[in-house]
C-alpha cells in the first residue's frame, strides 16, 4: 500500500510539472490565423488560443500569461489596444507584446511613419545574452516604422555599414526604435510577425530574437526546434543530394528564366519601356504571372534587383543588356542539349539574333565600330571589353550547341574590332565611347602606350583572342594577349586593381591562362596558371564556397568607408576580411567556368576536385521557393555559408546581395553545370568552329587601311 501511494504520488507530481510547464507555454494570440507568428506556434505545439480582438485575448488570458497582439492591417493602419486593456493587463500581470500601435501608455509615438530602405535593425541592448550582442544586424526589408521616442530599445533601425554588425557604431546616424520593453509591454514599432512573408533575415538571427521575446511572454525558456522560410537553399549543409542533383540544379536553372517571365513578350512592351526608362534606375514590379513569355526575338531582362519588398517579392530590372542576350543564350543551349528540350535552342538563337537585329551588334562594316557591341539597348554608344567578352563567348557557346555558323563574322568581327582598340600591350581600359572611337579612330587606341593590370575588365578579352587565334593562326592575336598577360601577372598582386574584391580579379584570370596552357603549354604558363589557381583555392571552404577578401589597394568600390557612404556605391558583400559570404555575380560564376578550363588544360586532380567541389555547393545553395516561383532556381549574389542563408551587407547600390541577373550569375553557372555534368569543357565544345574564311575576308578591311588612306 505504501508503494503506491508513493507510485501515486509520483504520478501527480509529474502531473503537475507537466501541466506547469504546458501553462507556462500558453499564449494567447490576437490576428490572423495566417500570421507567420502564428503558424509557427502551432508547428511548435505551443498551447495557443487565438482571438479577433485584443479585449477577447487579455480577457480570456489567466493571470501572469503573455498575450500576442499582432498588426493584422499593418501598414496601412495602426493596432488599437483601448486604454483599459492595457489596465486589464497590469491587473492580471499579464505580459503583453504588441506590434504597430497607436498608442503604448509611457511611450510617445508620433504619427509619422518611415519607410526603410537602406535600413537595418540594430541591436542595441544586452538584454538578448550572447544570443546578439549589442551592434549585431539584423534586414527588415521595407519595413515600415512609427517614428517613437524612447530610451534604451532593444533594437532601433538605422542605415549602417557592415556585414552583420555595425561597423562604425550608431551614434553619428538617425535612429528609429524597433522594440521597446516597459514593465509588462514589450511594443514593436514595425511588424515583426510577418518575419517569414517579409524575408526577414539572417533567419538564426531572427529566431533567437523571437526565442527571446517568446520566453519573456512565457516565462518560461523557450527554444524552437524549427524556423520557416519561403525562401530556402535547395540542399542543406551536409544533406545527401541525389543522384541527378545536378541534372535537376541545370532544368531549374533553365525554367527560372520562364518563371520569371524574364523574356519580353509583345504584350508586355509597354511595361518594360515604362520601367527601363532611360536606363539610370530600370526598376520595377514584378512581371506580373500571367503575362506570357516571349519567344527570344524581344530579348530577355537583366533579373532581380536586390530591394525586397514587405510580401517578400522583389523588383525586377527592366534593362535590356546586350552581355546578358548572348549569356542566356549560351545557357539556354547548353541546357537544351543536356535536358533534351529543342524549344530552348529555338529561344537561344532568337536571343542571338536579337543582338544584331535590335542594333546592339554594330554591323556596318563602314562604321569605325564595326563589330562591337553596345552595353545595352539605353546605352548604344558605351562600350566595355569585357562585356563584349562575355557576350560574344556566350554566342560562341551557343553557337556550338546548335551546330551552326551562321554569326561566324560577327564573332570575328567582334573579337577583332576589340583586339585593335586594345593598346600596344594589350589593354583597353573598362569603358569606351563610340563617339569618341569615331571621333579619333581605331588606330588612337592601337597605338596607345597603356597598361592596366585589372582582369575584370581585361581578361576575358584577351581569352578571345587566344580562342580565336587557335582557330584562325593569326599570331598578333596570341602575341598581344601574351603580353597583357605577362604583365598582369608580374603586377600581381601588389599593383593590380581590384572592382569589388581582390578574389573576383583572381576568378578572372584563371580563364586566360587556361587558354594559354592550351595554345602554348609551357612550364611558366602553367606556374602562372598554378599560381593564381592556388590563391583562389586557398579560400575554398570545405563546403565548395569560395570566400570573399578585399585586397590592398587601387580599389574601385573596396569597404564602405562610414554609415553614410552606405549604398551609395557599387560595394563588395563583406566588410572585411574573413567574412563568411560567397559572391555569385563577381567570383564564383566566373571561379566555376575557369576552373572547369584549367581542370581540363591541364589534368591536375587538385583543380578537378575543387571543381567537383564549387558545383555541389552552388547545386545546394540554388533558390528552393515555392511561394515565390519567380525566384524558384535562381541564384542570388550572396550567401553565408557560415549561416548557411542568403545574407551578406547590402551596400551595392545596383547589384546588391539579394539580386539575380540572367545574364552574369545564372548563366554562366548553368552552362558550367552542363559542362560538369557532360564532362567537357567549353573550349573542346567549341574546338570545330570555323572562323578562318570570315576571318581572311575581315582581316585587310578591318586592320589595314580604309577609304583615302585613313585608319578605320
Amino acid at each position: 500500500m505504501k508503494k503506491i501511494r508513493q507510485y501515486a504520488l509520483c504520478l501527480l507530481t509529474l502531473l503537475l510539472i507537466v501541466t506547469g510547464c504546458a501553462q507556462k507555454k500558453r499564449l494567447h494570440f490576437c490576428g490572423s490565423a495566417e500570421n507567420d507568428l502564428y503558424q509557427l506556434l502551432i508547428a511548435e505545439k505551443f498551447n495557443v488560443h487565438r482571438y479577433d480582438t485584443p479585449e477577447a485575448a487579455v480577457a480570456n488570458a489567466p493571470k501572469g500569461s503573455g498575450v500576442i497582439i499582432a498588426a493584422d492591417a499593418y501598414p496601412e493602419e495602426r493596432t488599437v489596444v483601448p486604454h483599459s486593456v492595457y489596465e486589464m493587463a497590469a491587473q492580471k500581470k499579464v505580459r503583453l507584446y504588441m506590434e504597430y500601435p497607436q498608442s503604448v501608455p509611457g511611450l510617445e509615438i508620433s504619427g509619422k511613419r518611415h519607410h526603410a530602405t537602406l535600413e537595418r535593425g540594430v541591436v542595441s541592448s544586452t538584454v538578448f545574452g550572447e544570443a546578439l550582442k549589442p551592434m549585431e544586424l539584423l534586414g527588415m526589408h521595407a519595413c515600415t516604422v512609427l517614428e517613437a521616442k524612447a530610451e534604451n530599445p532593444l533594437m532601433v533601425l538605422a542605415k549602417v555599414a557592415g556585414f552583420d554588425r555595425a561597423e562604425y557604431g550608431i551614434d553619428d546616424v538617425h535612429t528609429y526604435p524597433l522594440l521597446v520593453q516597459r514593465d509588462h509591454v514589450m511594443a514593436a514599432m514595425t511588424k515583426l510577425t510577418n518575419f517569414r512573408s517579409a524575408r526577414y533575415g539572417p533567419q538564426a538571427s531572427w529566431k533567437k530574437v523571437w526565442e527571446y521575446i517568446l520566453s519573456w511572454l512565457s516565462a518560461d525558456t523557450v527554444q524552437l526546434k524549427t524556423w520557416p522560410s519561403d525562401v530556402t537553399p535547395m540542399y542543406a549543409r551536409n544533406q545527401p543530394m541525389p543522384k541527378d542533383a545536378l541534372q535537376k540544379s541545370v532544368a531549374k536553372g533553365v525554367d527560372w528564366f520562364y518563371k520569371g517571365r524574364f523574356f519580353i513578350h509583345p504584350e508586355g512592351r509597354e511595361r518594360w519601356s515604362q520601367y527601363q526608362g532611360d536606363g539610370v534606375t530600370p526598376f520595377g514590379p514584378p512581371m506580373p504571372r500571367e503575362m506570357p513569355n516571349g519567344d527570344g526575338s524581344l530579348g530577355i531582362l537583366e533579373g532581380h534587383a536586390s530591394k525586397v519588398s514587405k510580401d517578400g517579392s522583389q523588383q525586377y530590372r527592366y534593362w535590356i543588356r546586350a552581355d546578358v542576350q548572348g549569356e542566356a543564350a549560351h545557357a539556354l543551349a547548353a541546357g537544351g542539349n543536356l535536358l533534351g528540350k529543342p524549344e530552348y535552342l529555338d529561344q537561344a538563337k532568337k536571343l542571338v539574333d536579337f543582338i544584331y537585329s535590335s542594333g546592339l551588334g554594330k554591323t556596318d562594316p563602314e562604321s569605325p565600330v564595326f563589330g562591337l557591341i553596345s552595353w545595352s539597348l539605353t546605352h548604344p554608344n558605351v562600350h566595355y571589353g569585357d562585356d563584349n567578352a562575355r557576350a560574344i563567348l556566350g554566342v560562341i557557346g551557343a553557337a556550338a550547341y546548335l551546330g551552326t555558323e551562321a554569326w561566324n563574322k560577327e564573332i570575328a568581327a567582334n573579337i577583332l574590332s576589340n583586339f585593335r582598340l586594345s593598346g600596344i600591350q594589350g589593354f583597353q581600359e573598362g569603358r569606351l565611347d563610340h563617339m569618341a572611337i569615331s571621333e579619333k579612330g581605331w588606330q588612337h587606341f592601337a597605338k596607345r602606350d597603356f597598361v592596366n593590370p585589372h582582369p575584370h575588365f581585361e581578361s576575358w578579352m584577351w581569352a578571345c583572342y587566344l580562342w580565336l587565334y587557335d582557330k584562325t593562326g593569326y599570331r598578333p592575336l596570341l602575341e598581344k594577349a601574351k603580353i597583357a598577360i605577362r604583365l598582369t601577372m608580374e603586377a600581381y598582386p601588389e599593383q593590380w586593381k581590384w572592382t569589388n574584391g581582390i578574389q573576383q580579379e583572381r576568378a578572372r584570370m584563371l580563364l586566360p591562362l587556361a587558354w594559354l596552357v592550351r595554345v602554348e603549354d609551357t612550364a611558366e604558363h602553367r606556374e602562372w596558371l598554378d599560381r593564381m589557381v592556388a590563391k583562389l583555392l586557398d579560400n575554398q571552404q570545405p563546403s565548395g564556397a569560395i570566400r570573399e577578401e578585399l585586397g590592398a589597394g587601387h580599389s574601385g568600390f573596396g569597404r564602405t568607408t562610414s554609415n553614410a557612404t552606405y549604398g551609395t556605391t557599387e560595394a563588395p558583400l563583406i566588410f572585411e576580411n574573413g567574412d563568411s559570404v560567397a559572391d555569385m555575380l563577381y567570383t564564383s560564376n566566373f571561379a566555376f567556368f575557369g576552373l572547369n578550363e584549367a581542370a581540363h588544360a591541364t589534368g591536375n586532380p587538385r583543380y578537378h576536385r575543387a571543381l567537383k567541389k564549387l558545383s555541389d555547393f552552388l547545386t545546394r545553395i540554388q533558390v528552393d521557393s515555392k511561394a515565390h516561383p519567380d525566384l524558384d532556381g535562381a541564384w542570388f549574389r550572396a550567401f553565408d555559408y557560415g549561416r548557411w542563408d542568403y545574407w551578406a551587407s547590402n551596400a551595392d547600390h545596383g547589384w546588391g546581395a539579394w539580386c539575380t541577373l540572367t545574364g552574369w550569375i545564372q548563366s554562366w553557372i548553368v552552362a558550367t553545370q552542363v559542362l560538369v555534368a557532360d564532362q567537357n569543357s567549353y573550349w573542346e565544345l567549341t574546338r570545330d568552329a570555323n572562323t578562318t574564311g570570315e576571318m581572311g575576308k575581315l582581316i585587310k578591311p578591318m586592320m589595314g587601311k580604309g577609304k583615302n588612306g585613313q585608319e578605320r
